[in-house]
C-alpha cells in the first residue's frame, strides 16, 4: 500500500501539472529569499554597522576597513542561513498550492470517485505554515542531533517521519472529511501513517530533490488516504455480511 502510494508518486511530480506547480512554487520561494536578503542585510547596516563607527572614532580607516570586513562576514552568514531555508519557505509556499495537487491526483487517478473539497483559505495558510514550522523544527532536530554520534541520522527520521506522515495524511483525509474525523483516521492507521511519514522523510533527505517534497508528500498521501479508505469500506461491508 504504501510503496504502491510512492511509486504512483513519483511517477507523476515530472507531470507537466505538477511542473506548474512545482515552478510556481521555486518562483515565489525565490523572491521571498531575495526580499528576506535585501531586508536582514538592511537590518544589518542599520544595526551593526554604525556600532564599529562608534568604536573607532580615531581610526576612520580602520573604521572602514572593519565595516567592509564585517559586511562580507554578515553576506557569507546570511548567504549560509538562506541556504537552509530554502526547504522551509519552499515549504510554506506549496503548502499554499496542496489543494491544486490533490486536484490533480485525484482527476488523474480517480475519475469515478466524488472529488474532494478545498480546504478553506484561513485553514489552508494554517497548514502551510504547520507545514513550515514541521520542517524547520526537523531539520533543526537533525542538525543538533548532528553532534550526537549514532542516534543523529536515526532520530532526523524518527522526528519527521512522525511529523511530515501526520500532517501530509490529515490534509488529504480532511478534502473529504471533518478535521475530527480525519485526524481519529490517521490515529487509527498510525503504524501506516508513520511508515509512510518515513519515506517522505527520506525524501527530505536529498538534497535539491527534497525541494519537491511538499508535493510529493501531498500526492502520496493522496493515494494513500485513498487506499485506506478502500480498505475501510471493505471492512466495513464484510463486517455487515455484504
Amino acid at each position: 500500500m504504501i510503496l504502491d502510494a510512492a511509486r504512483a508518486a513519483a511517477g507523476q511530480i515530472f507531470t507537466a501539472e505538477f511542473r506548474s506547480v512545482f515552478l510556481k512554487t521555486l518562483g515565489l520561494t525565490l523572491l521571498a529569499l531575495v526580499a528576506l536578503w535585501f531586508g536582514l542585510k538592511g537590518l544589518f547596516d542599520w544595526a551593526a554597522l554604525p556600532w564599529i563607527d562608534a568604536l573607532l572614532p580615531g581610526l576612520p580607516g580602520w573604521a572602514g576597513w572593519l565595516s567592509f570586513i564585517a559586511a562580507i562576514v554578515a553576506g557569507i552568514g546570511l548567504a549560509l542561513g538562506l541556504a537552509l531555508l530554502i526547504a522551509p519557505v519552499t515549504a510554506i509556499v506549496a503548502g499554499l498550492f496542496l489543494d491544486d495537487i490533490a486536484e490533480t491526483v485525484e482527476r488523474t487517478d480517480y475519475p469515478l470517485d466524488p472529488p474532494g473539497q478545498a480546504v478553506p483559505v484561513l485553514q489552508s495558510i494554517m497548514l502551510a505554515l504547520k507545514f513550515f514550522a514541521v520542517v524547520v523544527l526537523g531539520n533543526l532536530v537533525a542538525l543538533l542531533l548532528l553532534l550526537v554520534p549514532g542516534i543523529n541520522i536515526g532520530a532526523f527520521f524518527l522526528v519527521n517521519g512522525y511529523l511530515l506522515g501526520r500532517e501530509f495524511f490529515e490534509f488529504a483525509a480532511m478534502r473529504f472529511r471533518p478535521e475530527p474525523e480525519a485526524k481519529a483516521l490517521r490515529s487509527k492507521h498510525a503504524g501506516t501513517v508513520f511508515l509512510a511519514g518515513l519515506v517522505i522523510a527520506g525524501f527530505l533527505a536529498i538534497p535539491l530533490l527534497n525541494l519537491l517534497t511538499p508535493l510529493f508528500a501531498a500526492a502520496m498521501m493522496v493515494h494513500l488516504h485513498k487506499a485506506i479508505t478502500v480498505q475501510e469500506r471493505s471492512r466495513e461491508r464484510r463486517a455487515a455480511g455484504v
